[in-house]
């Protein structure tokens, strides 16, 4: 399920999943059809909750019921994440099997607020509002790594991991970048030297727990929602294993060469700072981390490679990624 034209089969998914919760007459909203299915479900015009419908192959059950389990750990701490609503059988996700694919699907609470990224479309005119914001979500981060350091997941919590082989390994987590076809043979050979340079600095660096850990992974604007003074986390679809740097990496990235880039790398160190330590002798590692970002990015273009998101992205990142690269290499 990964074209548009199937948001009707999504729909019907959609229905069939909600009757699990008791829900098979809500009104339901198409709110995002790119990764998941997401719908806003309302009761007699009232919106209360989020459907979601989880693409087939990316995370079993245990994978999503490992995330439920850490965003309730989250919420415990004081961290506001979704909260996952049971179905009438007491189970965090129901199953629904149309044609030949099985899809997972949960409810989620309605979580009031706007995006982040709203903020960045003020940038022009406010930068200070979008460096502000940044410092907050430097604090969120330090907070969520906090909370992630100390918290004992159970026996069988299973996500995946961001690690060396995850991000640039035979197999990533997001698809292998060398297959995407835009790629000159020029070009690959120079990602592929810059590709063994990030390997060799990424075992060096080891997996050290301090550093290490469980990371929310996608902290991007759009993944911020803000009510007043309240900051919100949302879509743990890619949380899992990885180095605290990553989490650094992923809102950043794409300012990366932006005058304001260097304001909201501040902010949000700072922001980070105020909750955990990160000294600067591993914040010396950052670049390597938006490299990283960017091999994921190349992944994610060729395994999305028929979505509209994908088609609109792929010319910008493929540039990026290889100044990345180059400079990765000369430094």
């Amino acid at each position: 399920m990964t074209v548009v034209k199937e948001d009707a089969r999504a729909e019907s998914i959609a229905r069939r999943a909600l009757a699990s919760w008791g829900l098979g007459h809500a009104e339901l909203n198409l709110l995002k059809y790119r990764e998941n299915a997401v719908f806003k479900v309302s009761v007699n015009g009232v919106c209360n909750s989020v459907l979601r419908i989880h693409r087939p192959s990316y995370h079993d059950r245990e994978a999503l019921q490992s995330e439920v389990l850490w965003m309730q750990a989250l919420n415990n701490a004081g961290i506001s994440a979704p909260r996952v609503r049971p179905t009438l059988n007491g189970d965090p996700v129901t199953e629904i099997t149309d044609t030949d694919s099985t899809y997972l699907c949960d409810l989620i609470d309605w979580i009031a607020g706007v995006p982040l990224d709203s903020i960045d479309e003020e940038t022009d005119t406010d930068s200070a509002k979008l460096v502000e914001a940044y410092q907050v979500l430097g604090g969120i981060a330090g907070r969520v790594h906090n909370q992630s350091s100390a918290w004992v997941p159970p026996a069988n919590f299973k996500r995946h991991s961001w690690n060396a082989e995850g991000l640039i390994g035979d197999h990533p987590v997001w698809g292998d970048f060398r297959m995407l076809t835009v790629l000159t043979s020029q070009q690959l050979d120079l990602l592929a030297s810059a590709r063994r340079k990030l390997r060799a600095e990424l075992d060096e660096l080891g997996e050290n727990p301090l550093y290490y850990g469980l990371i929310h992974a996608d902290m991007l604007t759009d993944n911020i929602l803000v009510d007043g003074h309240t900051f919100s986390l949302i879509d743990f679809d890619d949380c899992g294993y990885g180095w605290h740097l990553f989490e650094f990496a992923t809102p950043l990235f794409f300012y990366l060469g932006e005058p304001i880039f260097d304001d909201l790398r501040s902010a949000f160190v700072a922001g980070y700072r105020q909750q955990r330590d990160m000294p600067d002798e591993h914040l010396s590692h950052l670049d390597a981390f938006f490299l990283a970002r960017g091999f994921t990015y190349l992944g994610w273009l060729h395994t999305r490679k028929e979505t509209g998101t994908a088609k609109a992205l792929t010319a910008d990142v493929v540039t990026a990624v290889l100044a990345l690269a180059e400079d990765y290499l000369q430094a």
